[in-house]
């Protein structure tokens, strides 16, 4: 009885939202300030044009979730239409995701107040070794940890909205445009602030596990956080035009700042620095300055100076949240191009908590890699916009022009016309931003290359040998027995020869039906539809189930292996171990650190916590070899509680 099973659709729209917000949220902590920086009092007629090109691209996303309900974004959408352009769209994500992880670690640093420098570049490689040592052990508290800061930051963000009303007036007031700049550059001011839309790609992958119906679902999860991004990031921008005018240390400097030359900042550095402080601020820091300076003209200095701290640390805790989530995206970008053979297949290779290691490795030197190149946001913002706006595009198009796809006329002339629109910005940064041409054209050619490479390898290879009959797989295969309901039952939830012997040897003398279960969890992204993990791909779990299926076949002891792919390891164990009516389950002691069971949670005590009455817990080591004690009498024992067993304190499968 091999099962295995799909992820569990567990994410509502008040769940998936907030992590959505905490992706695409993000964009305003340092959107605001670059478009303040680059056009000046013009910066809120930008912010309402980009408004509008995120309620488009919104509700294109509404019908891509609805047209791929079992996850997916622009590798599966491109990936209908032609391998190169998926692999092309997905290499562009991975170029967003690249410098969202950077980006968002520099800005985490300075909304933390470090300045720039050695401490900073050093600072910011140490976050990432951790959120990689994190993400190696799969912990599911990052999730968790990221909900919270997301409501952290929404509910700072609803204080600094009261507090910013004061300066609405007087930002109203400052608004000008400038008609005689020309089209073109009011257009390429434009495409310069399109990283708003950063994130949005993020709802697309979590459609695999959205309640159903999954069109509901994800309606909800994005038209709210959409008014709220949208909407705040307007209303930030006025009171920011009204703000900067009562700063006394702006006062005389050029609108936008960033019409300022080296020798002017150089200037400026040399006689007041407070006034260049005050420019990195905008630039850098611009929703805690926003918060320190409103929350001072209500409340007085004190209170504004610690309301500022308080909401750069929520923001900067924010920001790493969505490097943690760039970087676990990397991780699946890659993982999903290795399963289908565009990049090497060892890339797909996990480790124990489920995590593609290899993957989870190039993402953090990568992202290392390029905060040791470039670490000004506004340098950083030119590479991300070529990777946001190029994947957002790919997806778009590929929906509108996939004659497959169930959409209503109007629905697809709308596609196209917007994937148009997204083209034309894109086309635009390609030829404006030689750097960010420079940047995905460098990770393009190295991924198309790696794609060819292993063409012309696999072509030059001989034919693979057949499999043979006799294997693991088909050990286990071959494995499943009849259940005799009289006899006892032992349920074997733990790895190893040694585990796997001492449990045949108890099954053998109680006579009883021995089933083992195997459960993966796959920590990636879903951005592929049904890519969840099957025992044909999972080596680990073939050796594990098939060499107990092996000793219990020797052993003359029936025999039943479980396969499941789900996200909670206790709660399968606990299912299967009762559905199947076993009296007795075996698990091991864990190898792990203190602080990853700490991290991931102790799944032995889990167990142990909600295990029925009736049901025998044993636990045992798995580097302890197997020797049948004897009772009293020199008789083995045919009874669990007469075997070895060890209280679950401390340990997991």
């Amino acid at each position: 009885m091999l099962v295995t099973e799909t992820r569990p659709r567990s994410l509502k729209w008040f769940h998936a939202g907030p992590l959505l917000y905490g992706d695409w949220g993000t964009s305003r902590l340092y959107v605001l300030g670059l478009a303040f920086f680059f056009t000046g009092v013009e910066s809120v007629f930008y912010l309402v044009a980009i408004g509008a090109l995120m309620a488009g691209v919104s509700w294109a996303y509404t019908i891509v979730c609805r047209a791929f309900p079992d996850g997916g974004g622009v590798y599966t959408a491109a990936r209908q239409i032609n391998p190169i352009y998926a692999v092309l769209g997905a290499t562009l994500l991975l170029c967003g995701y690249i410098i969202t992880a950077a980006i968002s670690v520099v800005e985490a640093l300075h909304y933390f107040g470090v300045a720039e420098g050695p401490v900073l570049v050093g600072l910011a490689i140490l976050i990432i070794a951790f959120i990689g040592g994190v993400n190696w052990l799969g912990a599911k508290s990052a999730g968790r940890f990221a909900l919270l800061v997301a409501i952290a930051a929404l509910a700072v963000s609803g204080i600094m909205l009261l507090l910013v009303l004061p300066y609405l007036p007087a930002g109203l007031g400052r608004i000008h445009f400038n008609p005689g700049r020309g089209l073109w550059p009011h257009w390429t001011s434009f495409t310069g602030i399109v990283l708003a839309l950063a994130g949005v790609e993020a709802v697309a992958n979590m459609t695999g596990l959205m309640k159903r119906p999954v069109a509901r679902t994800a309606r909800h999860t994005i038209w709210p956080v959409l008014a709220e991004v949208a909407i705040l990031n307007l209303v930030f921008g006025v009171a920011m035009t009204g703000m900067m005018a009562s700063l006394p240390a702006l006062d005389g400097l050029p609108t936008p700042l960033a019409q300022m030359s080296a020798e002017q900042l150089d200037a400026l550095a040399g006689t007041d620095p407070a006034v260049l402080d005050t420019v990195e601020q905008v630039k850098n820091t611009s929703m805690k300055l926003i918060a320190e300076v409103s929350a001072t003209n209500a409340l007085g200095p004190g209170l504004g100076r610690a309301f500022g701290h308080v909401a750069g640390w929520v923001f900067a805790l924010l920001l790493l949240s969505a490097t943690n989530t760039a970087i676990m995206a990397m991780v699946s970008v890659l993982f999903a191009m290795a399963q289908d053979g565009e990049i090497p297949k060892r890339l797909t290779k996990l480790n124990y908590s489920g995590v593609p290691w290899i993957g989870l490795v190039v993402s953090c030197v990568v992202s290392v890699a390029v905060i040791l190149v470039e670490r000004r946001p506004e340098k950083l913002a030119e590479l991300y916009i070529i990777g946001v706006c190029g994947a957002i595009t790919t997806t778009v198009l590929s929906c509108g022009f996939n004659a497959a796809l169930k959409v209503s006329r109007i629905e697809r002339a709308g596609l196209l016309v917007l994937g148009s629109f997204l083209l034309a910005i894109t086309l635009t940064i390609l030829g404006t931003k030689p750097n960010a041409m420079a940047f995905a054209g460098i990770v393009v050619g190295i991924v198309l290359g790696t794609r060819a490479g292993l063409k012309m390898y696999r072509r030059a290879q001989p034919e693979p040998v057949p499999e043979p009959e006799i294997g693991w797989l088909a050990q286990v295969a071959a494995a499943p027995a009849k259940i005799d309901p009289s006899k006892p039952k032992i349920m074997l939830a733990a790895r190893g020869r040694y585990q796997a012997e001492f449990a045949v040897d108890m099954a053998r003398r109680r006579e009883a039906t021995l089933f083992a279960i195997f459960v993966r969890t796959l920590r990636v992204m879903d951005l592929q539809p049904g890519r969840v993990p099957r025992i044909e791909e999972d080596p680990d779990a073939q050796a594990a189930l098939g060499a107990t299926a092996l000793l219990a076949a020797e052993a003359g002891v029936p025999f039943v292996p479980i396969y499941v792919s789900s996200a909670e390891i206790a709660e399968e164990i606990l299912d299967y171990t009762v559905t199947q009516g076993c009296d007795t389950l075996i698990m091991g002691k864990s190898r792990r650190s203190i602080f990853a069971r700490k991290l991931e949670g102790d799944v032995v005590t889990r167990v142990h916590d909600q295990l029925p009455e009736g049901v025998q817990l044993i636990t045992r080591p798995a580097q302890t070899p197997h020797q049948a004690p004897k009772k009293a009498d020199g008789q083995p024992p045919n009874r669990p509680e007469d075997a070895e067993s060890e209280a679950p304190t401390d340990s997991e499968d």
